[in-house]
């Protein structure tokens, strides 16, 4: 179940509030628990128990952990705990990938291939994982104090809103939320949240699928046949689609959260006005960024080691973060390729950048971006170097299969990534997203809100394209 879709929108959230509402506030969690779990079943009955069981298990690991003071039965628990939790995700996202790599060299000694049946990804793994191990880890490091009750730290993984796409919540970020949410239940939350949601709505909805729908057309055609300006208009229409893919996804997500008492982190921040690919990372699936930051790029010495070994971090740390999106070489280039300008801004690409119009290096940057997502895009390596020819092959002509209301959405998408570059757009977003709502304001953006769902629900209705990017990762 996606929150763009009618069963969703019309039928599990405005049941899912009535009886949140209604429920006195002991029995809260108990809802939010229950319908979190039929939420995830709706779309993946089976892996349901996947996440039921490592969260019975983790809670227990934990538990111990945090009642023992011997070192090594700490680090036994630790290591179990994440043990048991990566090799879950290595075993589900990744056997496919290293049986077909390892089927591919065995074809070249002559040898048979292993026989292997594909195994279905449970949706949201990646996401869940990683919160599983914040949880293990905070504890062990004295962050905070583990959850007191089983059904407590099965609501913090299991949260329907953040569970299948996050935004990553640390556990510590979240744990007191759990068991007190009262400072954050106010009706001013609560009309904020819905307008939140609905504009993530519209974001996914009105800009994400129109670009969705013609990426899709012209990545579907034979590469070596697309001139330049269909391969360009494919991986721009790409680009935007992705953001206002997720970042929509994560303002619905956000919303609900308030909604509901929660107060989750922001996970974007017009990440395309960046003037650098270090900048970029700051504004682009913050929450992923943050955890990489805190559970792999500062263990493995962070900015306290050599000037070599720094940069041996950081393009290790993105690379990882490739590999994490997705079981592919493609992915793994992607996130070596963003890597490698992050140690070159290290070195010496920052500096230049400050010697230049800000405008300037956020067309590189933006431009550094576009080429990443091709390779993001597009599942072989070889495949995506071929669009890239395409690219840049001066092959300009003006096709006609572009209309009229994909031009206008795509005007749309480019208004909106690029809204806060000024200072009055990033005004007028903090007056939306953060700032103390007076009365007339909340009249406004409730009756701005209600004609926004409605052209969803009619956009939802009409088509029967409606995909959801992050159900791969």
């Amino acid at each position: 179940m996606v929150f763009s879709s009618i069963v969703f929108l019309l039928f599990f959230l405005p049941v899912f509030l009535l009886l949140y509402y209604l429920a006195p506030k002991n029995l809260k969690n108990i809802v939010i628990l229950i319908s979190s779990i039929f939420f995830y079943s709706w779309g993946a009955p089976k892996f349901i128990f996947v996440i039921l069981g490592t969260t019975f298990l983790d809670f227990h690991l934990v538990r111990w952990m945090a009642h023992t003071e011997r070192i090594l039965h700490r680090r036994l628990m630790l290591t179990l705990s994440v043990s048991v939790n990566l090799g879950l995700l290595v075993y589900f996202k990744y056997s496919n990938f290293f049986i077909e790599n390892i089927n591919e060299v065995l074809s070249v000694f002559g040898k048979s291939p292993i026989q292997w049946t594909k195994l279905i990804l449970p949706i949201g793994i990646s996401f869940y994982t990683f919160e599983t191990i914040t949880y293990v880890v905070d504890v062990y490091r004295g962050v905070h104090k583990p959850l007191k009750n089983f059904w407590d730290y099965q609501l913090y993984i299991i949260l329907f809103p953040k569970l299948i796409a996050g935004p990553i919540i640390r556990y510590h970020d979240l744990a007191d939320q759990i068991t007190d949410r009262t400072k954050n239940d106010t009706v001013d939350n609560k009309l904020t949240g819905f307008y939140r949601f609905i504009l993530g709505l519209a974001k996914k909805v009105q800009i994400a699928n129109h670009m969705g729908l013609q990426a899709d057309t012209i990545f579907a055609m034979p590469y070596s046949e697309l001139d330049s300006y269909t391969a360009w208009i494919g991986i721009l229409a790409y680009t935007f689609q992705i953001y206002f893919d997720f970042s929509g996804y994560s303002d619905m997500a956000i919303g609900l959260g308030k909604m509901i008492g929660f107060r989750f982190p922001e996970n974007f921040n017009n990440p395309y006005i960046s003037g650098s690919i270090t900048e970029f990372w700051r504004r682009w699936h913050i929450t992923l960024g943050a955890w990489m930051k805190n559970y792999l790029y500062i263990p493995l010495g962070g900015n306290r080691v050599s000037t070599k070994r720094l940069y041996f971090n950081l393009w290790f740390v993105f690379l990882a973060s490739g590999f994490w999106h997705g079981a592919s070489w493609s992915f793994i280039v992607w996130g070596a390729y963003h890597g490698l300008f992050l140690v070159l801004e290290r070195g010496f690409l920052l500096k230049f950048y400050n010697r230049i119009a800000k405008l300037a290096s956020t067309g590189i940057t933006f431009f550094i971006v576009i080429i990443g997502w091709v390779f993001f895009r597009v599942e072989k390596v070889e495949d995506a170097c071929s669009y890239l020819k395409r690219m840049f092959a001066i092959d300009f002509k003006y096709p006609e299969q572009f209309d009229l209301e994909f031009y206008f959405f795509f005007a749309l998408a480019v208004l909106f990534s690029f809204f806060a570059y000024p200072a009055i757009g990033q005004k007028i977003q903090n007056l939306v997203y953060f700032d103390n709502y007076t009365r007339s304001r909340h009249v406004t953006l409730f009756v701005i809100s209600i004609v926004l769902l409605m052209l969803s629900i009619s956009s939802i209705t009409a088509s029967g394209f409606n995909p959801f990017i992050y159900f791969r990762f």
